[in-house]
């Protein structure tokens, strides 16, 4: 069954905003993992825009599921997850003028250089995904590379206004999720799935993870975060495997 990984980005994003002490990520990821998340993510930019060194210290030590370790694929960072030894990196593209991740990582000729970049991390033992688009390229990159998982950005499908762009985005989805299996790699969504658009994905096999953020933190908003996952958790607990 798949299960639901929940972003904690937004809280230190709020909090950020008045450059204040609250509301605290750690809290959050606390609760989530009380609500169903089975993974707690946090994405520390380079920038530090939201999550800072002190709160992935901080959720590392209290996190009682997983945590998942979005970044970019620098010295600073790889030195940074090793020293935190998160159970899964993800490998995500930066930029200093974007809002959020406005699409997936190259990897196309990039192949020796992130499969050097990540040997220590596996060394450790720590997993490693790719964030991607699903291009067939891509995939087959992320392949290469030796990365046990991808996932999937689904932004673009997301933020499609028309029904007929929103489903060649989900038909190219759905098509890279079977070339990842068939090349024996793990796959996760992620990227602006939301408690209505997330539905396309039901009977959809393969999936292992959903990666959710800030959905979940607007729902919250309104109903509490306790609630905003409790209800994502229990949509995903209907999906297929």
């Amino acid at each position: 069954m798949p299960v639901l990984c929940v972003n904690v980005d937004h809280v230190a994003t709020l909090r950020q905003a008045r450059m204040g002490i609250e509301p605290e990520p750690a809290t959050a990821a606390y609760m989530a993992e009380m609500a169903g998340a089975v993974g707690i993510i946090t994405h520390l930019r380079e920038d530090r825009r939201h999550i800072q060194d002190r709160d992935v210290e901080m959720i590392r030590k209290t996190c009682n599921t997983r945590l998942h370790f979005e970044m970019a694929a620098t010295a600073e960072m790889q030195g940074i997850a090793l020293d935190i030894d998160p159970e899964t990196v993800c490998l995500v593209p930066e930029k200093r003028e974007e809002l959020t991740t406005e699409g997936g990582l190259n990897c196309v000729g990039r192949e020796a250089e992130l499969k050097e970049f990540l040997a220590p991390l596996h060394a450790k033992g720590i997993r490693s995904s790719l964030f991607i688009d699903a291009d067939p390229a891509q995939i087959e990159a992320a392949n290469t590379i030796g990365a046990e998982f991808i996932e999937i950005h689904t932004g673009h499908y997301a933020d499609a206004k028309e029904i007929n762009e929103r489903n060649v985005e989900l038909s190219r989805i759905l098509d890279g999720i079977r070339q990842a299996r068939n090349l024996g790699l793990k796959v996760n969504l992620g990227h602006g799935l939301n408690y209505r658009n997330i539905l396309a994905f039901k009977n959809v096999p393969g999936i292992s993870e959903y990666s959710i953020g800030h959905s979940i933190m607007a729902r919250a908003i309104y109903v509490g975060l306790d609630r905003a996952v409790r209800d994502m958790a229990e949509i995903i607990r209907t999906f297929v495997d």
